[in-house]
């Protein structure tokens, strides 16, 4: 059962696990469940370039939104646009992977859409990757964490189903900060907590019975996954994305690596679906559970570790003392030269997958 632990190390513990599940997928992104064991087997490590871990818009979202709540956490409408704007600069940097939806919402803004009309009709998961930071800094308004969740995720997608997956994650870390799971609630707590999220949409009802059956017969992730159609790997479909993270959060509860791994061994979308488990998990247990050698490994620049530590305890602050705090400077004139260093690693990756294993 985890220890009472400060705010500052909730917050720690949901965005350097953010980062680190993003770092450990991202090699292994789009693959396959069986080729993925066969090219990566063994303990999870970071394998992006010479052994060492680098960040994806997973983590860039995640902060970008930290950041926003640091400025405008008393009004959902300036906070949207805040964050919009942070969408816009990020686009002109040339980031390697954009989602496709996120890249069409980003141009609609820049050719002078609002942000309340920005987004595209999507089911991604993009949203659900920066929700939990938001769940968790609002931890003690329900209603504050839907609002300013619906307005990330309205900036770039509309679909329903994307804010349902994206409150599922927000109003799940809220819950954890909160205090509600101090240990892991029963079955009967979970599945209701589920239900109330999306209890008009059929769809999401008919996958919390699935997790319902799971965890009735216990099953380990992967036949969870296996259950709902994944058996190839979690797709970057919402409805995918989330109902596997949740149960691998479930099952495995306050064991962070247990949590990951499950999630990162079911192949697919693994530098988000790694993202957002790792936020969950390091909800419950702060940065002390995540293991040294998975952060100190991450060698981004100029979005370093000692960066997102920083912008944690900032959130803590804020929480703790509801002032403007203006958000950490880092070296903006450098992300282009990294998102080129960035791609140029990505294609090499992409032309390593042209060669067995198969």
């Amino acid at each position: 059962m985890p220890e009472n632990i400060s705010i500052s190390d909730r917050f720690r513990g949901i965005l350097l696990g953010t980062a680190v599940g993003d770092a450990l997928g991202l090699p292994a992104e789009g693959m396959k469940r069986s080729r993925m064991l066969k090219r990566y087997p063994g303990r999870w490590r970071h394998r992006f370039v010479f052994d060492k871990g680098m960040l994806s818009d997973d983590t860039e979202h995640t902060l970008f939104v930290a950041n926003s709540l640091l400025i405008n956490s008393d009004s959902a409408e300036k906070f949207t646009r805040n964050l919009s704007w942070r969408l816009r600069w990020w686009l002109l940097a040339l980031p390697a992977g954009v989602g496709f939806a996120t890249l069409r919402a980003i141009l609609r803004l820049w050719v002078g859409f609002s942000p309340e009309y920005s987004g595209v009709f999507s089911a991604g998961n993009g949203p659900a990757m920066r929700s939990a930071i938001i769940g968790a800094f609002f931890a003690d308004s329900p209603e504050s964490i839907d609002a300013f969740t619906e307005a990330s995720t309205r900036i770039t997608h509309t679909d329903e189903r994307a804010l349902i997956g994206a409150r599922a994650v927000a109003q799940l870390t809220g819950q954890i900060v909160r205090g509600d799971f101090k240990q892991r609630p029963s079955g009967k707590h979970f599945i209701a907590f589920l239900k109330n999220i999306g209890s008009t949409d059929k769809e999401w009802l008919a996958l919390v019975l699935n997790i319902e059956k799971a965890i009735k017969k216990n099953s380990d992730v992967l036949q969870f996954a296996q259950s709902i159609g994944a058996e190839n790997g979690v797709s970057g479909y919402i409805y995918q994305t989330v109902p596997v993270v949740l149960y691998a959060w479930y099952h495995h509860f306050d064991d962070f690596e247990a949590t990951l791994t499950s999630v990162l061994n079911c192949g697919g979308d693994t530098d988000t679906t790694g993202a957002i488990a790792g936020a969950l998990a390091g909800a419950v247990s702060g940065e002390k559970a995540i293991p040294d050698n998975w952060i100190d490994n991450i060698i981004d620049w100029p979005c370093s570790v000692n960066y997102i530590r920083d912008t944690a305890d900032q959130l803590a602050q804020k929480k703790a003392k509801p002032d403007k705090i203006e958000p950490l400077r880092y070296f903006w004139p450098g992300v282009p030269l990294r998102n080129l260093l960035f791609l140029m690693i990505v294609l090499s990756h992409g032309l390593r997958r042209l060669l067995p294993p198969y």
